[in-house]
């Protein structure tokens, strides 16, 4: 597309027309999504407490989550007297951000992405380590004591388990050769006795997969991993002074999150784009509807384990994050680079 543009308006202005274009082509379906999930989220949590959910607003109540967007744009911002006003208002601005740009190396199929970069996965996990700086920033400019101590938390959770997401990246990058996305998913095309696409149908690689799931929640301040958030402590954490439209951003921020760590898992561990077993007919279905598919399962993950498992105490987060999954992730990543160096390079 990018290239047609460039023939029609010049080589500058055709690759920013272009470039433009195929943003809006992943932001505006995302936000579509993000309204979808959050109407998807509240009626599987209705489900499982045997209750009805959203089920006025649109048929079947799929209008309610647009129904509440048009709410709170016209509700007023309200910013604190005593808060740091430049700070409070660009804090959700920030966590926004964030959440969209990582999705620009994210592959939705075979050359659908919009930039094929050798250092995709360096770039996924640098975006999305500046999450934490909205937070922090929103805790810290509210001049409030339950947003601070909402920050605080923030700050040692997300640090916490970006350590050990690390490491499983690591050992993900040592059995594909790569960085780049798309090569990432193509090293698991019948990677598993010769049929069988995704990583995580290996012994060896399933572990890190697990740990990946687990920790992407805490990145996400999913529960029960959302103490940033615990309403008995924190009212509402880092959100509790915020109104209208600024706490709708932390709102799309953060299941923009959640949805992108959907979408990692599914790339990472479980073939990406491509269908399940590496059989011809099945390479018929688009592979976006493969993708879209394996995201809508870890989103129901992602949902099922908040609704039903009860919220950790704050010394077992920290537990959870040092003592188990560092020290398991380490270890890992010694055991693949030692069966590496003596299967496949023959040490």
């Amino acid at each position: 597309m990018t290239a047609w543009f460039q023939e029609m308006l010049g080589f500058g202005l055709g690759w920013f027309a272009g470039t433009t274009i195929l943003i809006l082509l992943i932001a505006f379906p995302l936000m579509l999504a993000i309204a979808m999930i959050i109407y998807a989220d509240r009626k599987i949590w209705a489900a499982i407490a045997l209750r009805r959910g959203p089920n006025v607003v649109g048929p079947f109540g799929l209008l309610q989550s647009f129904a509440d967007g048009i709410k709170v744009f016209l509700k007023e911002t309200i910013v604190p007297t005593s808060a740091n006003r430049g700070l409070f208002l660009i804090a959700p601005i920030i966590t926004f951000t964030v959440a969209l740009i990582a999705w620009a190396v994210i592959p939705f199929g075979p050359d659908m992405v919009l930039a094929d970069i050798n250092v995709g996965l360096l770039y996924v996990l640098a975006a999305s380590s500046l999450g934490v700086y909205g937070v922090v920033i929103a805790g810290w400019a509210s001049n409030s004591k339950y947003p601070f101590y909402s920050a605080l938390r923030a700050a040692a959770q997300m640090v916490s388990y970006e350590v050990s997401i690390g490491f499983v990246l690591l050992a993900v990058v040592m059995w594909a050769g790569t960085f780049n996305l798309q090569d990432i998913i193509l090293a698991q095309q019948g990677h598993v006795f010769g049929f069988i696409n995704g990583f995580a149908f290996n012994p060896l690689l399933f572990p890190m997969a697990v740990v990946f799931l687990i920790s992407a929640m805490a990145e996400t301040a999913r529960a029960p991993f959302d103490l940033t958030e615990a309403e008995s402590e924190l009212v509402a954490g880092y959100q509790t002074e915020y109104s209208s439209m600024s706490f709708a951003l932390f709102w799309l921020g953060e299941y923009g999150n959640v949805i992108l760590m959907c979408a990692l898992n599914a790339i990472l561990f479980w073939g990406g784009w491509l269908p399940p077993i590496d059989w011809a007919p099945l390479y018929a279905i688009p592979g976006i509807f493969w993708f879209f598919l394996k995201i809508l399962i870890f989103f129901f993950i992602f949902s099922w384990v908040k609704a039903t498992v009860p919220r950790y105490r704050y010394d077992q987060l920290m537990r959870l994050g040092w003592k188990v999954f560092l020290p398991m992730s380490l270890i890992w990543v010694v055991l693949v680079s030692g069966y590496l160096m003596f299967t496949r390079y023959g040490f």
